[in-house]
């Protein structure tokens, strides 16, 4: 039986690659073509890979414009990705192959917003008719200066839509007051004082020995805030937003003392603790009997000194006076109300809703009088005052008396109160 001759296989075809790639059936030289463009920042999966190499065996003669093509078919799976794989191919193929530094790949039409929002608009003006009508829309330049707008205008002449608005800002406000050191002392890592207590029970778990030392520090807690709010028929254009302001304060600020004065001085705290405000200053007005009447502020506040402020002065409290200072009693009964009442309390500030109108000078009786025994001398008309307020409390010195203002004289030439 005669053996059938052999046919030899064809010569394999010339690569017109460059000369320093390796034989491009090689699975190394894919690998590493895989691996150049993951630090390049294009995901390519091991499947991507297999179907690049399925993809180079099936080609009968290959060269590089064919393999960049089988390469563009099988490892892209984006657009916006064909660029960076043909960066990575000329470099890797090319004359001086080097792996490009990673880089953060583009983002795709639709997830760039501004791409979204010029074709949307452009939809929109296409499908409207030339025969609708222009709207004008509100700019938010305007509505900024609106609010800037509201923010420095006087309560007094505030519209009643103003002070709805006014009222739903207020909601909103919180006073954060400065942290007091307390007697108590809790566990602290970079305390100064040793826990001896919790060393001995630490001692005796571990059989006398101590793996750390256990510090103790001092407390911080929220310091208490006393409010004392002149209702007097002077201050009746601004009671209502005042009230409000303190309802907003009781409601975030726990440890708060509210009292209301006219001719006499009512507790109004447990009033304002509803969540409703229209309810709290409903039920606070029960309480009242002398709403827009006259002003006797040195004799409520000593009768806040005689019934209240050993209860609520504690603590290192800060005291705010809303008032206009306009007396009708004594001054000097007025001035030592005031003086006993800054030497108990950590910081007194007097919050006078005129201060600040154009021309005004604290020249009345009584508010000349209190004048000097005040630390902060602060201003009540509208709302960017009352944000005042807020950044100066989270600022108070922490020792009592810092930076107290020079006493303040009298001059000679005061209006009658």
């Amino acid at each position: 039986m005669t053996t059938p001759p052999r046919i030899a296989p064809p010569p394999p075809v010339a690569s017109p690659l460059a000369p320093q790639a390796i034989a491009l059936g090689a699975t190394a030289e894919l690998v590493g073509f895989g691996r150049a463009l993951r630090a390049a920042g294009l995901r390519v999966g091991a499947d991507q890979l297999e179907a690049l190499a399925r993809a180079v065996a099936c080609l009968p003669a290959l060269g590089r414009r064919d393999l960049h093509l089988a390469a563009r078919a099988t490892l892209v799976t984006r657009r916006e990705e064909l660029a960076l794989l043909d960066d990575v191919f000329a470099r890797w193929f090319g004359a001086g192959a080097t792996t490009p530094a990673p880089r953060k790949m583009p983002h795709a039409p639709r997830h760039d917003l501004g791409y979204v929002r010029t074709v949307l608009g452009s939809y929109m003006a296409q499908r409207a008719a030339a025969a609708d009508r222009e709207v004008d829309v509100a700019s938010e330049p305007r509505v900024a200066s609106a609010l800037e707008r509201l923010q420095r205008k006087d309560f007094a002449v505030c519209t009643a839509a103003e002070r709805d608005a006014l009222a739903r800002l207020l909601r909103t406000m919180r006073l954060e007051l400065t942290l007091r050191r307390s007697l108590r002392r809790v566990r602290s890592r970079r305390g100064r004082q040793l826990d001896l207590a919790a060393s001995l029970r630490l001692a005796a778990r571990h059989g006398g020995a101590l793996p750390a030392l256990p510090r103790r520090t001092r407390k911080r807690k929220r310091r208490p805030l006393v409010v004392l709010a002149d209702i007097s028929g002077s201050m009746e254009l601004y009671v209502r937003i005042v009230l409000q302001f303190l309802h907003a304060v009781t409601r975030h600020q726990r440890a708060t003392e509210v009292f209301v004065f006219g001719t006499r001085l009512t507790r109004i705290t447990a009033q304002l603790q509803l969540r409703d405000v229209d309810a709290a200053l409903e039920r606070a007005g029960h309480q009242i009997i002398d709403y827009a009447g006259g002003t006797r502020i040195g004799d409520c506040l000593h009768a806040f000194d005689r019934q209240h402020a050993r209860r609520v002065l504690g603590r290192g409290a800060v005291v705010l006076v809303i008032s206009d200072g306009l007396d009708t009693g004594p001054p000097a009964v007025l001035a030592d109300a005031v003086r006993r009442l800054a030497g108990r309390s950590h910081r007194l500030i007097w919050l006078n809703p005129l201060l600040g109108a154009p021309g005004y000078q604290p020249l009345a009786d009584g508010m000349a009088a209190a004048l000097p025994f005040v630390d902060d001398f602060l201003s009540a008309r509208d709302l960017g005052s009352l944000e005042a307020l807020a950044r100066h409390l989270a600022a108070i010195p922490r020792h009592r008396g810092a930076a107290r203002p020079a006493p303040r004289t009298a001059p000679p030439d005061r209006q009658p109160a």
